[in-house]
């Protein structure tokens, strides 16, 4: 019953589905795309399906009055999200790699989309779980997997750059639709503004995936002379044998529970903290928050991935890492303030977004690029670890401690960790395990 308000829904999804895999089976009109060309459509896919997560925080208290239910439950849906985007994510690199990524990138950005179109019809806390979380977090995940791999591939001398720039379009989309979604929650309601922005998301990332296509085999580029690379192409088998990639994943783990609490409770702890309802420079607190959030979670995936393909993956690790520890001190500390709580906001999404950047080019040039897309999936599923650490677990510690304080020194504590183990564990033994397979 939960789910009878969306079912007349699928049909639309079904016969839009058939329409796509018709346009999908015939050959691409314009196929001498170039690099540059790839990276400004990998960028609109994935800008199309950010909202689902970075504006997931304002969507927290319609849906809790709508649903009746607490909010350690309805976290639970963005967990969810996360999880399905990152469990699945290897499995999703391989069909990437399989049948191109133009069709399954393609299928990604409808999911995505029409996951908001239902969800602004159910009535259930189960149904959200199932569209949602479940839906959402396969769409997204496809597309993320397919865009970042297919990014390192076309780009072997600038990874970090160009899968921060493509990462950044995940990161910042959401600021063309932080303010819209706000006013139009207000305005129309929480089923219109999902129905409606729902499907501007899929048919904007549909139209941009259908120029994406895989580089060029018979002239590869030869790799950066800028950071070290192994010559060895590892498959993902041979890569999970590595004691070296679970430190990787353990740090990405850490790091993505660092930003993920911030992410999915910011609105929550806005009005604990007495923000929500203040005014900055003439606009209200919290959107314009998100907005800058948005615009320096994008900034900084390009801007480090850019410094990294020259100083060294690591060196800028430790750098960004501890930049977000402080950051969050500092944020924490002046949490009455509204004009501090909305700047220092600003700096601690710039600390975090960049392991979108780091973490995969750190990757593909520890274990090869023929397999990157799969690898980076196995990577991903940190992401995934990180939501239940920073979705309903942190919401279940806030409940249990009365405070954001706890919470706060946790997250803290996670982000000077990761930083000193880029330093002094993975530098070293990265430098080592890429000498060995040269």
């Amino acid at each position: 019953m939960a789910l009878y308000g969306a079912v007349s829904s699928l049909r639309d999804i079904t016969r839009l589905l058939e329409i796509s895999m018709t346009v999908l089976s015939e050959p691409l009109v314009a196929p001498k795309y170039g690099k540059w060309t790839q990276l400004v459509l990998g960028l609109i896919c994935m800008a199309s399906i950010s909202s689902p997560q970075y504006v997931w925080t304002l969507l927290t208290r319609p849906l809790t009055e709508k649903l009746g239910v607490g909010l350690a439950e309805l976290q639970v849906t963005f967990s969810l999200l996360i999880i399905l985007q990152t469990f699945f994510s290897p499995f999703q690199g391989r069909l990437v790699e399989k049948f191109g990524p133009r069709l399954l990138i393609s299928i990604g950005t409808i999911l995505a989309g029409f996951s908001w179109v239902l969800s602004a019809h159910i009535n259930g806390l189960t149904a959200l779980w199932l569209v949602y979380g479940g839906m959402g977090g396969l769409g997204t995940g496809i597309v993320y997997i397919g865009v970042v791999g297919l990014m390192v591939k076309w780009f072997p001398q600038q990874r970090g750059f160009a899968a921060g720039a493509v990462a950044a379009g995940y990161g910042m989309g959401a600021i063309l639709t932080t303010f819209p979604i706000s006013l139009s929650l207000g305005s129309y309601g929480l089923e219109q503004t999902m129905t409606v922005y729902g499907i501007i998301f899929a048919l904007v990332g549909f139209l941009a995936s259908q120029g994406l296509k895989l580089p060029p085999t018979a002239a590869p580029q030869p790799a950066s002379q800028n950071v070290a690379q192994s010559a060895k192409q590892f498959t993902s088998r041979e890569m999970l044998r590595q004691p070296l990639f679970w430190l990787m994943f353990a740090m990405m783990a850490m790091m993505s529970t660092s930003g993920l609490m911030v992410t999915s409770q910011m609105a929550v702890f806005a009005d604990d903290f007495g923000i929500s309802k203040a005014v900055v420079f003439g606009m209200a607190a919290l959107p314009l928050a998100l907005t800058i959030d948005r615009f320096t979670n994008g900034l900084t995936r390009p801007l480090f991935g850019f410094i990294s393909d020259r100083y060294g993956r690591e060196k800028t690790m430790f750098i960004a890492f501890a930049l977000e520890g402080v950051a969050m001190t500092l944020w924490l500390a002046c949490s009455d303030d509204p004009m501090l709580f909305v700047l220092l906001s600003g700096v601690v999404f710039f600390g975090w977004g960049e392991i979108f950047s780091l973490f995969p080019s750190t990757l593909t040039d520890t274990f090869g690029s023929k397999h990157a897309a799969a690898n980076y999936g196995w990577l991903y599923i940190s992401q995934g670890i990180g939501s239940i650490f920073g979705g309903p677990l942190a919401a279940l510690l806030y409940q249990h401690t009365q405070g954001w304080h706890v919470v706060f020194s946790c997250a803290i504590a996670l982000d000077f960790i990761t930083a000193g183990l880029a330093l002094l564990v993975l530098k070293p033994w990265r430098a080592r395990f890429i000498s060995k397979h040269s």
